[in-house]
């Protein structure tokens, strides 16, 4: 099997968004998805990308894909590097498409002087807990992982009715 793994291209923006697409109905998520090939090619060829992706080709045939970005850790006074999105077609699942992406990002992380990477995973996917598990990643369980979507920031910065 011929396994490269290659940095995103504006060429590429078409298939990262089928990408997403498959994703997100993998995720029983695809309602959540508002993202626009302008808005997608914004966060990562800017002037200041603020996502990086790689997509994985099996024998030229695009396989995958994975999104990260930069984040940082006060305790380790260090950045890290978290992986935002790491997903594999069903068709090339079980060849080592997923370990390959996930290693290729760890390098990037450690070339980059990164103190950790971190992801999250849904509950229900226990496939990949499995998988994740086995290559020594370790669940925080410590940690509950809060949101304000769109709609609970603009009621967060409304002004104080009342007044």
């Amino acid at each position: 099997m011929t396994l490269s793994f290659d940095a995103a291209t504006p060429a590429d923006m078409p298939v990262l968004m089928t990408l997403i697409g498959e994703l997100a109905e993998f995720e029983r998520l695809a309602h959540e998805v508002v993202v626009t090939e302008a808005s997608l090619s914004e966060a990562l060829f800017a002037a200041h990308p603020a996502v990086e992706t790689v997509i994985a080709r099996v024998a030229g045939e695009v396989a995958g894909f994975a999104l990260y970005y930069h984040n940082f850790s006060t305790f380790l006074g260090r950045r890290g590097l978290f992986l935002e999105d790491l997903y594999v077609r069903p068709a090339f699942r079980g060849q080592g498409v997923g370990k390959g992406l996930l290693v290729h990002v760890a390098r990037l992380a450690a070339s980059r002087g990164c103190g950790r990477m971190e992801w999250s995973v849904l509950n229900w996917n226990r496939r990949a807990i499995g998988f994740y598990e086995a290559l020594g990643a370790r669940p925080i369980n410590d940690w509950t992982v809060y949101r304000l979507d769109r709609a609970a920031l603009d009621a967060v910065l409304a002004p104080p009715s009342g007044r």
